[in-house]
């Protein structure tokens, strides 16, 4: 009798009243979120905010950005305001891993690793910029709503070299910082316990060694149009071009804000000093592979597929 029931139930359901052509709740929603669309613009609450694939581009140092944004623990690089001469660091991570906190002396410091996310980081961060501009010294600016429409970060920063400071852990939280109590000594040891060994590399810009565990890696954050630059790295690979030392592996890419990251797995005690000459003759090949415009070869399409099988999106 259950198993008819069962069957009837089937033969007697209603047809779907999602109309030809419309999107139907569990399809992928077709503004390009990635999510379905029972959980986006068809969900009862309205449409979220708007995403943004790229959000950093045309900033000075978007690519270290991202990186600073996605795996760089603790790094710092000041950012001048077209409209304001106060002083403002724009940081890995502050302490809680707050939006923002305001100095005593009236420095902004402007975290990028936070726990919002609205659609648009570049949109979100002028918010608490925006915010932290009028707030008092010593206090801390969060956002717990979507910002809604408003200026981006590219509109209130000037076109400027964008500095990056790689910290060996976050005792630059407390550097000017008076702790007679010791009430901040366990909670940077913890932070600094937590934060993996990082340089950043003199050679080419935005890549960044790291060592977690008992292993080693090179995450280098490009420029470059994703495709541009799997096309790049198939040439290379097919080639054999891509190695930087003996026994690395180019084991995958990150996609990040609309960047892609390649990573190396690195022999251990490889260190980033090493990387600085072969890193630096990488960069140069795959501009050039880049820059070809030759069919990818039969190998080189079998390298680029394997490449576009290992990447990571990160959102």
């Amino acid at each position: 009798m259950g198993k008819k029931s069962r069957q009837r139930t089937r033969t007697d359901a209603a047809p779907s009243e999602t109309p030809e052509g419309a999107v139907g709740p569990r399809q992928p929603c077709p503004c390009g979120s990635g999510r379905r669309y029972k959980a986006c613009h068809g969900s009862a609450a309205g449409a979220p905010p708007a995403f943004v694939a790229r959000p950093f581009e045309g900033l000075p140092g978007e690519t270290d950005i991202v990186a600073m944004r996605e795996f760089v623990p603790s790094a710092s690089a000041p950012l001048a305001l077209t409209d304001s001469d106060r002083t403002v660091l724009l940081c890995s991570l502050l302490p809680g891993a707050a939006p923002a906190l305001v100095r005593e002396d009236g420095t902004i410091w402007l975290g990028l690793q936070v726990q919002h996310g609205y659609g648009d980081p570049s949109r979100d961060l002028t918010a608490v910029l925006t915010r932290a501009l009028d707030a008092e010294p010593g206090s801390m600016v969060g956002l717990t709503e979507a910002p809604g429409d408003g200026p981006r970060l590219q509109d209130l920063v000037r076109d400027e070299p964008f500095t990056v400071t790689v910290h060996h852990g976050f005792d630059f939280w407390v550097a000017e910082i008076d702790d007679e109590d010791g009430t901040m000594a366990g909670a940077l040891e913890q932070a600094n316990e937590a934060a993996a060994p990082t340089d950043r590399l003199t050679s080419v810009p935005s890549a960044y060694w790291t060592s977690i565990g008992t292993r080693e890696y090179l995450r280098w954050v490009l420029p470059d149009d994703e495709d541009r630059v799997l096309d790049g790295f198939a040439r290379l690979h097919a080639a054999g071009g891509e190695q930087l030392v003996e026994g690395d592996r180019l084991i995958g890419m990150f996609r990040a804000h609309g960047l892609v990251a390649p990573v190396w797995d690195l022999p251990l005690g490889t260190g980033a000093e090493a990387l600085e000459e072969p890193a630096a003759r990488v960069h140069e090949a795959l501009r050039e592979a880049m820059d070809s415009t030759a069919p990818l070869t039969a190998g080189e399409r079998s390298a680029r597929a394997g490449l576009a099988s290992r990447q990571l999106t990160i959102r």
